[in-house]
């Protein structure tokens, strides 16, 4: 009896599940490459294939996806807490397979607002599920280094995919050969998911075992509000998570379009487009793991200010070099934050309502796209485009000196960073 309980018990830690984190690696990595598709050669089709000239009109599709995306995630959390993960992750691959077929086959520009909020649909369900199932196998001692791995993959394969269709576009045109790479993404994505990934609801069952009970009674109306609202820490992380991924939709949404008019070719557009996750990707692999050694807050701090540095020399400085260099100063001010943010919710939230929270989290960063696709969009139709990247780079400033103000940390990440 004794050894049959300890079997049936799930052990938690990185060593301990490592195969299938590892697997869950490779899975986010494909639900990234997803997006980088996107990243180089659809804001281009709005002129290019469609003869639309208005910034509003082109970041429209940036709009639909990140109020699907939110909601997604929002969703995503609620039901990985009362159905198990793995579910709702072969959910989100369902919802990928029509998108690049779509695309591919769009005869207006509707079709591809159509496609992306399916794509926001995989993107919520399946990132999310990909972060909470990582959260459950680490435990408590490693997640900002779990979580740093979880978001290089996704960000690695979002620069990877943007700087191969970059290429293929510029030999090839934009369409049809970009996004056929999309295709075998969500098939690959979906085998993956139904025959190998395994289901992680019982580890964060075994780690709320060593919790206080106290706290494991929470409805999801309560969890909304602690996250949002009620919790000065947690509210302060949730403004810099949807700033972040409103400046984030400034560079996938205008920026190629700006380099453009600027006169670079859409080869190295690509380059550009690629180097901001790419370096993101990579440096995630240093900054989660040191996060949980240093505490969350300054990381999150000095992160969001480089990405405003790095989005004002985007604007300021002219010429190829130094839209590298912006770039790179972007990609490593988000690295900084966004493995970070996520971590420092799953500090503070108990592991009986820590998808939900997590969950509540993504939807506020991820209205950052529509948000960001509204208010990029229409500052550039009125004051031009540069203005529109200077308002972000203030905007992205201002949310690290709240971050600054209103974050405390957890008492478990302060324990961790004084004994380092």
């Amino acid at each position: 009896m004794s050894a049959t309980l300890t079997r049936s018990t799930p052990t938690l830690g990185l060593r301990a599940n490592w195969r299938q984190f590892t697997l869950l690696v490779v899975v986010n990595a494909f639900v990234g490459a997803m997006v980088g598709i996107e990243r180089t050669v659809l804001p281009l089709l709005a002129s290019d294939d469609f003869g639309i000239a208005a910034a509003s009109v082109t970041l429209s599709f940036l709009v639909a996806f990140g109020i699907t995306k939110a909601f997604a995630n929002l969703a995503a959390g609620h039901l990985a807490d009362r159905h198990g993960r793995k579910r709702v992750l072969v959910a989100g691959w369902l919802a990928a397979l029509p998108v690049a077929p779509m695309i591919i086959w769009a005869p207006s520009w509707s079709w591809i607002v159509a496609a992306n909020v399916l794509l926001g649909v995989n993107q919520g369900l399946a990132w999310s599920t990909t972060v909470n199932m990582k959260i459950d196998l680490a435990g408590p001692e490693r997640r900002g280094l779990a979580l740093g791995l979880n978001e290089a993959a996704g960000y690695g394969a979002v620069a990877l995919a943007a700087l191969i269709t970059g290429s293929i576009a510029a030999a090839h045109g934009p369409r049809p050969w970009p996004f056929v790479l999309g295709i075998g993404i969500a098939i690959v994505g979906l085998v993956l998911s139904v025959g190998l990934v395994r289901e992680t609801h019982g580890h964060a069952h075994e780690e709320a075992r060593h919790h206080d009970a106290g706290g494991a009674e929470r409805s999801f109306r309560e969890t909304f509000v602690t996250t949002s609202v009620r919790d000065r820490s947690m509210s302060a992380i949730c403004q810099a998570g949807l700033v972040n991924n409103l400046n984030d939709a400034l560079i996938w949404g205008l920026v190629p379009v700006f380099l453009a008019s600027e006169g670079l070719s859409i080869g190295r557009i690509g380059v550009v487009a690629a180097v901001y996750p790419a370096s993101w990707g990579l440096a995630q692999l240093g900054t989660g793991a040191w996060s949980d050694h240093v505490g969350r807050k300054p990381l999150i701090v000095a992160g969001l200010w480089l990405q405003a540095l790095g989005i004002a020399a985007l604007a300021l400085l002219e010429g190829y070099g130094a839209w590298i260099a912006a770039a790179l100063a972007m990609g490593i001010g988000t690295a900084f934050v966004y493995p970070t943010l996520i971590a420092a919710i799953g500090d503070r939230a108990h592991p009986a309502w820590r998808a939900s929270a997590v969950g509540v989290y993504r939807l506020w960063r991820d209205l950052g796209y529509a948000v960001g696709g509204l208010l990029v969009g229409f500052t550039a139709d009125a004051l031009g485009s540069r203005s529109a990247i200077l308002v972000v780079a203030v905007l992205t400033a201002g949310s690290g000196i709240v971050v600054a103000t209103r974050m405390r940390e957890a008492a478990s990440t302060s324990a961790a960073a004084m004994a380092a």
